[in-house]
């Protein structure tokens, strides 16, 4: 009989609203990561000159974001999914190991065990960012085993956090091959794992997989993918065969191998293959996305999904975090409304509310993109709406649009206004390619709106003067500008209406 273990089913593929039931369980479920914990630093500023000491930026810092690294982004995006997670790893007697135990204390809601080593030091990551984009990384580590002493304290917290009540449903290992976990603490974890018959999610490390030996999944990039076999991985097929190498000569259940813009492939050892489509809109950054992907995975398994359902979920979490700047995390909300999306016109996911709107915008302004913004009742859509888009994008990279609701619009405009409801008006303004954004305000103004978006650039028509645009002074107050379009003459939804009624046009 043969030692490998079982891969969870692979039924029929879910489809996305299948997916979307699955977040709900997913927030009641619990599991354990264990692996390499770092502290990420992010040092964001601006670049305005060339230093004369040598052919380099110079970066003026603004501001300075720490977070959990390596299998502390595991844990962050495990809290994020909602899931209880209980955390084991080893750090350092210092400063920065200080610093990833608060942070670590804060996510992990199943219980936190951090062995605190002072032979030691707490691995830390430095980028330096500029415009979306980064200058340097700086890397203050030191890769080394752990003790005797140390090896035996983390296999006692490990069979604790594994005898916890109620038990993790599932284990996520993330290994980043600092000397977190040996052969030996591996090999025993996911005995007792199986043992319990919970399943083993591995992000792995290094070229020889046979230390994952009985885990569920192993999750490799492309490149891990061909280094461990030493096989081609340019294609479907390619990548199918590389997997199944890697189930025989690993002894795993299944591998699910992430290929950024190809997508994902999934083969498990009965001999399924299954090839994701990629499912981000635009990416920014993939720092990060193999630990949404495993503790997605991990988090769906623990739910009780099986593991194709597992790796299509984990395919969207993966999509909406290489949309942001850094190493993020996939929110439920989020991974909601991109299967949404997937199952709707491009143009009807451009419609948000004001949450989702004021974090896309920020993830925009990370990028180094100027946002704009413009506002309207828009009811029936005419050549003047049309114009006034028009110039409203050209004006900035990205276009936020508030639409009136109908209750608005009653209030502004009287009775019988609108003609058509916001449901009518927000589907054709989103169908239209100048528009980004759209938020649906009840509110007689924006300002509101305005204030949260915190746009770079508002515009107006020119009917309308400068001391009149509403928001204007918070806009530049911020820094930014306001612009007030050409009309487009003859054109509104008032003289529309007359000749619909049958009146004359005023001369």
């Amino acid at each position: 009989m043969s030692d490998r273990p079982s891969a969870p089913g692979a039924p029929a593929a879910a489809s996305a609203t299948d997916l979307a039931g699955w977040l709900d369980a997913i927030a009641a479920a619990r599991v354990l990561a264990v692996g390499d914990v770092m502290l990420d630093r992010f040092l964001y500023g601006t670049v305005e000159r060339i230093s004369p000491e040598g052919p380099i930026p110079v970066l003026k810092i603004d501001r300075e974001v720490a977070m959990l690294g390596g299998a502390g982004n595991v844990l962050r995006n495990l809290a994020a999914l909602g899931v209880a997670c209980g955390f084991v790893a080893a750090v350092g007697d210092d400063a920065a190991g200080r610093e990833v135990a608060a942070l670590a204390e804060r996510d992990a809601a199943g219980g936190c065990d951090l062995l605190v080593r002072p032979e030691r030091a707490t691995s830390i990551k430095e980028r330096f960012v500029a415009a979306g984009q980064q200058l340097l990384r700086a890397d203050r580590e030191r890769v080394e085993p752990l003790g005797e002493a140390a090896r035996a304290a983390l296999g006692a917290a490990l069979e604790r956090a594994l005898a916890a009540e109620p038990p993790p449903g599932a284990v996520v290992v993330s290994d980043y091959g600092k000397g977190g976990l040996d052969e030996a603490a591996l090999a025993s974890l996911i005995a007792a794992a199986r043992a319990r018959q919970v399943p083993v999610v591995v992000d792995p490390k290094g070229t020889d997989y046979a230390i994952y030996r009985g885990a569920s999944v192993v999750t490799p990039n492309r490149r891990e993918l061909q280094e461990a076999t030493r096989l081609p991985t340019g294609d479907d097929a390619a990548v199918a065969a590389a997997c199944r190498a890697l189930i025989e000569r690993a002894g795993v259940a299944a591998v699910l191998a992430t290929r950024s813009e190809r997508g994902m492939s999934l083969v498990t050892a009965e001999g399924a293959v299954r090839h994701l489509p990629a499912a981000a809109r635009e990416v920014f950054d993939v720092s990060g996305a193999g630990d949404t992907v495993a503790a997605t995975v991990a988090a769906a398994l623990a739910a009780g999904a099986d593991l194709e359902t597992a790796a299509r979920l984990a395919n969207v979490a993966a999509g909406v975090v290489v949309g942001k700047l850094g190493t993020a995390v996939a929110h439920p909300r989020e991974i909601l409304r991109a299967l949404h999306a997937a199952d709707l016109l491009d143009a009807e996911a451009k419609l948000v509310d004001l949450e989702d709107a004021v974090t896309q915008v920020a993830h925009w302004r990370q990028a180094g993109f100027r946002v704009g913004f413009t506002n309207g009742c828009f009811d029936l859509l005419h050549p003047g709406h049309v114009s006034l888009l028009r110039q409203a994008r050209a004006a900035c990279d990205r276009l936020v649009v508030g639409l009136n609701s109908d209750a608005s619009v009653r209030r502004l405009k009287g009775a019988g206004r609108p003609i058509q409801g916001e449901a009518a008006r927000a589907a054709v303004l989103a169908s239209m390619a100048p528009v980004d954004l759209l938020v649906v305000f009840a509110d007689d103004t924006p300002l509101k709106l305005i204030e949260a978006v915190r746009p770079d650039v508002l515009v107006k028509g020119a009917d309308y003067s400068r001391e009149q645009v509403v928001g204007a002074d918070v806009v530049e107050r911020h820094g930014g500008r306001v612009v007030l379009a050409e009309l487009a003459p003859g054109h509104s939804t008032t003289a529309t209406l007359r000749r619909l009624a049958g009146d004359a046009e005023p001369q």
